[in-house]
Formats: structure tokens, C-alpha cells, sequence
């Protein structure tokens, strides 16, 4: 790193610090403004917020490693979500939006009543918004030092020093601008980010060593070019595609994405993704704002770190196993000239503060308003509320860079929280659409996993994903049990909640015969055929940019035709259902 370099880096810092003293005044209005920007954001900014948000400092490393030992059909660890991302979009954006609450968390006593509800989110605003939340930043901060440490070779001290002091200034603008601060920085943070990564791809690319995609044909085995995984051998070593068992593939892509609860990707949408949702500017624009996201998450942003992931096989053949994921630093490191090394690192720390400043915002909403509003101090001015909040902000920080201190590695992290959470996600989607869902079922729903978890690691050998058909089967059994031996939620309550959510369907049929001035909605069929053109449209076009990228032009062709195909007939379907909800 040189003068400019860190020109580079400087004017990124600057530019995001200006963006929050900007907002300040605003975000200092009251609580709504703070946590959801007055619900005025546009659906190109609280899609572009969700997408950085969901792009980390540690993120391309993943993919990277995730290349490295499996070829780009790795990917489909996490490309399976996308089915409940586009859910998400056509069943669940609206209805966000038309309950008109500050967090998903304040759902929990729209929809059950009683003190079970009360209960329920107590506890899971301490439980997300302190213990979780801290430990994602500990391991977002230990991401990034790992990053600092294999860029400039520097000791952990200095890497925790860098990390705090920009984590530091995160607080800071995010504690001064809310959630508009922590919008705006994102579409700049995103902007910045991808900026970089397409840079280092096409930098790497050019490489005498590399040579190209044709060099990386020609160097690379065709196992590193499949699309999609081997099935039936279930071997999953480096030195061939992603091999699955015919059960693991059924797992992941059709039991994982609905039944299992996973921070950004929670079944029918949650969290801060739920937040950009409520904090759009009417329900039309929480629509677009979640199709947004899942277009750009999986088909704007990751071709360009696998390019890199592929590359750095032919760079740094002899790295371990544990070494893999910083193939990508490496890269960085050894070949970016001047200027575009400081430019990298920018995008890096954008990623990095990107994900941070949400899950401040995000988590200081849980504690204020579902915790401190709700059961410390209920009546107190507006003024008051958003300095807690603030002070929160800083304070949930600091608590996070302690846990960083204790943090070594959070291998397998990922599945423990997919697998601990499995069969929750069924609650969560059918607790819109089925009245008798109460509290005692999510409660349920929520501790049944760790027991079944506990057991199958003790006394079986049964590995993930297998596990996920036993645990989310014991979760089901559960929770079904538990909601017909208790009482459901009160009458009048759920008469509320459907006169203000009108969420519709057959599972609310005997709720709606109370309610004669509202008929039930008549769009699932019109919603269900929206879902499957979206899944079309984004798988179709996420492979016919890959083979475009890897040379396989007639194929790539196929797959843009057919994913514009599917995309006119949707946007068509959308124009439509607009007009008619205009008249």
C-alpha cells in the first residue's frame, strides 16, 4: 500500500461519515425515523441496503473456499435459499409492510396473545438482539482481521486496533443517522464493493499465469466447471465437484430453505431483511425492494469472486485446506497495481461496515423497542427513546468486540444455527396464513431442535444435512402437539390482526366468517405461479451469466432467453395485479 492507496481508503471513510452527520438530525426525530427511516425508502435502496448487508467482509472468502475445494457447483450451499427468498418476495413483502410495526419481533404480540406472547418476545430480543447479534459481529470482526492479517502480514494486536477503530466509526454513524445513514452508506458500500471485486476479477483473469478463462480451461480438471452437483457418490473432497448423497441433495434443496431459521435468510422473511421491508414506502415498493435483493444476491454478486475462487487455483495450488478462503487475499496482495490495492481494501471495509451497521440498527430495534419499551419503561417521549438507542448502539459494539477477544473459530457455526433451528421455519411461514398457530407453538418450535440436535450428536452418526430430515420431523410432531393441546390465540385478537393484515387463504376461512365486510384473498394461484416465474428467472439468469463468463456462449444464450421469457411474463403478471389493487 502506497500514498494513493490509502488516499483510496480515506476518502471511503470520509465519504461514509458524511453520509451519517447528514442524517443525523433527522434520525434524531423519533424512533420510526431512527429504526425505519419515517417508512419512506424506496425500494431501490432498501434492496440495495439488504443486498450489502448480506455481503460481509468474509463473504468472498467463503466463496472462494467453497470454489476452491468443490468448483463453482460449491456454491449450491447456499444457493438453495433462494426458493425461500422468492417466497419471501410474492407471500410475505406485503404483508410486512400492512402490519405497520417497527420489528418482527412486535409481530409476535400482533399475531398470539396472553403472556406466552409477552414471553416469547422478551426473550427473543435479549436472545437475537444481544447474544446472537454479538456473536455475528465478533465473527464478522474476526473475518475482516483474518483479512487485514493475510494482506499486510501485520500482528493480531494491530489487526484488532484497525478493526475496532473502524468499527468504531460505524457506531458512530450509525448511531447519529439511523437506519437512513445506515441505507445510504449501504448503496455506497455495495456500489464500492462490487466495484472492487469486479476490478480484482478481471486483474486476475488477465494474469500470464492464469491466461484467461480459456488459460483456466485448459489448466483447471472439468470438475471445476460443473454447474451442478454429482449425486449418488456423496463425496465432497477437493479434487472433485461437489459430490452429494441423493438424501443431502433432497435436504438442501427441500427441506432447508423453509424449515430452518437462519439470520438473512429466515423462512418468509425476518429480521433485517423484515426491517428494509416494513421501512419501504408502501407495499408495492416492499415487493420490489425484497425482488431487488434476491436478484442482485444471486445473480449480480457472486460471479466475480468465483472467477477469482477458480484462479487462485491455478495461483496457489499448494494451499492447505485451512488457507484456501485467503487465496483471495492473497491475490489482492500480490497483483493489484497502485490505486486499485487501496481501492480493494475500501471494498473490503465497505463489506465489512456494510453488515456491521445493520446489525447495530437492527439490534439496538430489538432491545428499545421489544425489550426497554415494551417492559422497562413504556411511556416515555420519543426524545428519550432514540438516545437509548444510541447509546445501545455503542454499547452493543463494544460487547461485540469482546467477543471477538474470545472467539478462535467458528467452524461449522453455520450448520450448528441452520440445524438448531430446523422446523422453526414452518412456524414462521404458517403462523400468516393458519389461525390456530399460537405462541406455545412457535415456543415449541423454537426449543425442539436443540433436543433433537443433542440427541442425534450423542447417540447417532447420522451427519448434516441428513439430519435435518430427523430434527425438522421431531420439531413438526411437536409443535403440532402442542398447538392443539393449548388454547388458541384469543378471538378478538385475531380478529384484529386479519382485519389489519388481511393475509387471506383457506386457514383463515373460519376467522373470516366473523369478519363479513372482508372476503378472503383470491391471489395464492396468481402468487404461487409469480414464485415459480421468479425462481426461473433468477436460476436462469444466475447460470447464463456463468456460462457466458466460462465461454459456454450457446448455453448462455439459452438460459437468458429463457429467464427473459420468464421475467416478461412476470412483470406482466405485476403490472396487472397493480392495476387492479388501484381501482
Amino acid at each position: 500500500m502506497n500514498f494513493i492507496d490509502w488516499t483510496v481508503v480515506a476518502a471511503y471513510f470520509l465519504m461514509s461519515l458524511a453520509v451519517g452527520l447528514y442524517y443525523s438530525r433527522r434520525a434524531g426525530r423519533d424512533t420510526s425515523e431512527f429504526f425505519l427511516s419515517g417508512r419512506n425508502l424506496p425500494w431501490w435502496l432498501a434492496g440495495t441496503s439488504m443486498v450489502a448487508t448480506t455481503f460481509a467482509a468474509d463473504t468472498p472468502l467463503a466463496v472462494t473456499e467453497l470454489v476452491a475445494r468443490n468448483g463453482i457447483a460449491g456454491n449450491w450451499l447456499w444457493w438453495n435459499f433462494l426458493f425461500g427468498s422468492t417466497l419471501t418476495v410474492f407471500f410475505f413483502a406485503r404483508l410486512w409492510r400492512r402490519a405497520n410495526i417497527m420489528t418482527d419481533l412486535e409481530f409476535i404480540e400482533l399475531r398470539y396473545s396472553g403472556k406466552p406472547a409477552s414471553l416469547l418476545r422478551g426473550f427473543r430480543a435479549l436472545y437475537l438482539g444481544l447474544f446472537i447479534n454479538t456473536v455475528i459481529m465478533g465473527w464478522v470482526n474476526l473475518a475482516m482481521g483474518s483479512i487485514l492479517q493475510g494482506m499486510f502480514g501485520i500482528s493480531a494486536e494491530q489487526v484488532l486496533f484497525y478493526v475496532f477503530a473502524s468499527m468504531l466509526l460505524v457506531a458512530v454513524y450509525s448511531a447519529l443517522s439511523g437506519l437512513w445513514g445506515v441505507a445510504l452508506t449501504d448503496a455506497l458500500q455495495f456500489l464500492v464493493a462490487m466495484t472492487g471485486t469486479i476490478v480484482l476479477a478481471v486483474v486476475v483473469l488477465d494474469l500470464p499465469q492464469v491466461g484467461g478463462v480459456s488459460g483456466l480451461r485448459e489448466q483447471l480438471p472439468p470438475w471445476a466447471f460443473e454447474f451442478t452437483p454429482s449425486l449418488g457418490v456423496g463425496e465432497t473432497a477437493a479434487g472433485s465437484a461437489l459430490g452429494l448423497s441423493v438424501s443431502a441433495f433432497v435436504a438442501y434443496l427441500g427441506i432447508q430453505w423453509w424449515a430452518s431459521w437462519y439470520p438473512g435468510a429466515e423462512p418468509g422473511g425476518g429480521g433485517y431483511v423484515a426491517q428494509r421491508m416494513m421501512s419501504a414506502r408502501d407495499e408495492r415498493h416492499s415487493l420490489l425492494a425484497t425482488l431487488w435483493f434476491t436478484v442482485a444476491h444471486y445473480c449480480v454478486r457472486p460471479w466475480p469472486w468465483i472467477l477469482v475462487g477458480l484462479s487462485t487455483l491455478v495461483l496457489y495450488p499448494d494451499l492447505g485446506a485451512a488457507e484456501k478462503k485467503l487465496g483471495y487475499v492473497y491475490a489482492m496482495r500480490d497483483f493489484l497495481p497502485p490505486g486499485l490495492k487501496g481501492l480493494l481494501v475500501a471494498a473490503f471495509f465497505a463489506a465489512y461496515m456494510s453488515t456491521i451497521a445493520t446489525q447495530l440498527n437492527w439490534g439496538s430495534s430489538y432491545v428499545i423497542n421489544d425489550f426497554y419499551r415494551r417492559f422497562v419503561r413504556r411511556n416515555a417521549s420519543e426524545k428519550h427513546y432514540v438516545q437509548i438507542s444510541r447509546v445501545v448502539t455503542l454499547l452493543l459494539m463494544l460487547t461485540s468486540v469482546l467477543v471477538t477477544l474470545v472467539i478462535e473459530t467458528i467452524s461449522g457455526a453455520w450448520q450448528f444455527v441452520i440445524e438448531a433451528g430446523a422446523g422453526l421455519g414452518l412456524v414462521l411461514i404458517l403462523r400468516w396464513y393458519w389461525w390456530r398457530i399460537n405462541a406455545w407453538s412457535e415456543i415449541a418450535a423454537t426449543l425442539a431442535p436443540f433436543g433433537a440436535y443433542f440427541f442425534l450428536r450423542e447417540f447417532t452418526s447420522v451427519t448434516f444435512p441428513v439430519t435435518l430430515f430427523y430434527i425438522v420431523g421431531f420439531t413438526t410432531a411437536t409443535w403440532l402437539v402442542v398447538t392443539f393441546l393449548t388454547h388458541p390465540t384469543d378471538e378478538e385478537h385475531l380478529l384484529r390482526f386479519f382485519r389489519r393484515c388481511r393475509p387471506g387463504g383457506i386457514g383463515w376461512r373460519q376467522v373470516a366468517k366473523r369478519v363479513p365486510d372482508m372476503r378472503l384473498s383470491d391471489q395464492f394461484s396468481r402468487m404461487f405461479v409469480n414464485w415459480l416465474l421468479s425462481i426461473l428467472l433468477v436460476y436462469t439468469f444466475l447460470f447464463g451469466t456463468g456460462k457466458i463468463l466460462v465461454a459456454e456462449y450457446a448455453a448462455g444464450v439459452a438460459y437468458f432467453v429463457t429467464g427473459l421469457v420468464a421475467g416478461a411474463v412476470l412483470y406482466r403478471n405485476l403490472r396487472l395485479e397493480m392495476r387492479r389493487e388501484s381501482k
